[in-house]
């Protein structure tokens, strides 16, 4: 049996209401105007950050030795020749020998990605696969893609043992339909009329996928306890399901009004939201679009419950600030010019032959610990620090990334450059044994304490423009509990 082992999810921390955009450049199109909030990435996240995060929560209490191989499903890769996967796996420290793909061009690229993990099983390539599927899409002020998209990630481990939810068939469609759509030197998204996406796009090609699947295993629509449909026009996607039969109360909450489409990443996100609330015996159906559409039949597990304890959906969206600003919006975005300052102009070159060498330390957070006395130490030390012990050369490899540590001091500084200053950093001490010193992120000034437990995050750390590097790291944020 093949199917869903581990479920993981990321929602960012900040959120915006729909209407302080609106105010800010309703003026421009005073038709884009939808209810509640979206969801919006913070400066120093991406695809690849966001991912890295569903991929954590994904692999709690996982061995991940037994990974052999990794995907990422996204349409906004930061590079266009470098794979997003290796760092990706580099940063969950991930074994280099796995087998890793990136899944591209296509909202439907994240379910694309599992449907190719699926066979990869059953061939018997491999074991157990990781699916990752994160956007992050920069839009224009003022346009209707501002007001419906979001920013968040899903991530699934793929497998053949312990299955929480088996998957028990696909139907796909291939349509060259254009209806969104960016070039190779488009910044943000081009796109046809809404009735266009919605009456020949959506409607048609996610019913024709689900009718597909229906047919192909003899299936009723009633059958499902709920039917994930990837679509962003809510009214549109109840009407599907009960075109084809379907009851709305089936029909997966779509998240618009409390996170909006998030492109590849969408409809993996409500699958994780759906498995949240899942029972065992239920069937669930999920239905993604994007040039075509896959549909996948699941059927979930009484392993299911293995599964409670990861962050989902639920814990990320409990967890928000709402960013009041759209400004502010707009410079995390770099859609406007900012002025650095002379600090922030003063920058070096990436040395990526250093970095090279340091991965282990700078994507993957790991330090040593002495084999004398079982001292951890952070950064990677020869000479052990404990006073009684004092061991030279006797360290083997250790990992802070999922460590639990306590903040021992911290500075807000408004002299050093950042775009959302005070710039926070601070001492950190790791439960068990090592300190060192961190950005912080995700959180206000007047919100953090000396002693208040932390973890560590995967962000951005800068990027360099002129060269087209952009270098990642790890920051300390507020445990969330």
């Amino acid at each position: 049996m093949v199917g869903i082992t581990s479920y993981g999810g990321y929602i960012p921390w900040q959120r915006m209401d729909r209407m302080t955009a609106y105010k800010a450049m309703g003026w421009l199109n005073p038709a884009a105007i939808l209810p509640g909030e979206r969801s919006i990435a913070n400066y120093d996240e991406d695809s690849i950050t966001m991912a890295v995060a569903a991929a954590r929560d994904c692999l709690k209490g996982i061995d991940k030795a037994k990974i052999d191989g990794l995907y990422i499903a996204t349409t906004t890769s930061p590079y266009k020749q470098r794979e997003d996967a290796g760092i990706i796996g580099t940063a969950l420290s991930l074994q280099p020998t796995i087998r890793t793909a990136d899944f591209t061009d296509s909202t439907k690229a994240g379910t694309g990605a599992v449907l190719s993990a699926c066979d990869a099983i059953k061939a018997g390539s491999a074991k157990s696969v990781l699916v990752c599927a994160s956007d992050l899409r920069k839009e224009r002020a003022g346009g209707y893609q501002e007001q419906l998209y979001g920013d968040s990630a899903a991530s699934l481990l793929i497998g053949d043992t312990d299955v929480i939810a088996s998957i028990e068939g696909s139907y796909s469609l291939s349509y060259d339909f254009s209806d969104s759509w960016r070039t190779d030197l488009d910044e943000f998204e081009r796109a046809w009329e809404d009735r266009w996406r919605r009456d020949e796009g959506y409607e048609k090609q996610l019913t024709e996928s689900i009718t597909g699947l229906l047919g192909k295993y003899n299936l009723n629509i009633k059958d499902f306890a709920k039917i994930v449909i990837g679509c962003h026009f809510e009214r549109a996607a109840v009407a599907i399901a009960k075109k084809l039969g379907a009851d709305p109360s089936q029909v997966q909450d779509s998240m618009m009004r409390i996170m909006g489409d998030s492109g590849a990443g969408y409809p993996l996100v409500m699958l994780v939201a759906a498995l949240e609330d899942a029972k065992p015996g239920d069937k669930i159906l999920v239905a993604s679009y994007g040039n075509g559409s896959d549909a996948l039949f699941l059927q979930v597990t009484d392993q299911i419950e293995k599964a409670r304890d990861n962050k989902g959906i639920k814990k990320w969206l409990v967890r928000k600030k709402m960013l009041d600003n759209y400004n502010k919006y707009l410079a995390f975005r770099e859609e406007i010019p900012m002025d650095k300052g002379f600090r922030g102009e003063e920058t070096s070159s990436s040395q990526l032959s250093a970095l090279w060498r340091g991965r282990k330390v700078f994507l993957g957070l790991w330090g040593s610990k002495c084999k004398k006395c079982g001292t951890p130490l952070f950064p990677i030390q020869r000479v052990c620090v404990n006073p009684d012990c004092g061991a030279i050369d006797e360290m083997e490899d250790y990992c802070f990334a999922d460590r639990k540590a306590t903040l021992f001091t911290y500075t807000a500084d408004l002299l050093a450059y950042s775009i959302n200053p005070p710039a926070i950093y601070g001492v950190v001490d790791f439960e068990g044994g090592g300190r060192f010193w961190f950005d912080i992120t995700d959180c206000e000034q007047d919100e953090i304490k000396v002693g208040m437990p932390m973890e560590m995050t995967f962000r951005i750390k800068y990027v360099e423009h002129t060269r087209g590097v952009t270098s990642y790291s790890w920051k300390a944020i507020p445990l969330m509990e």
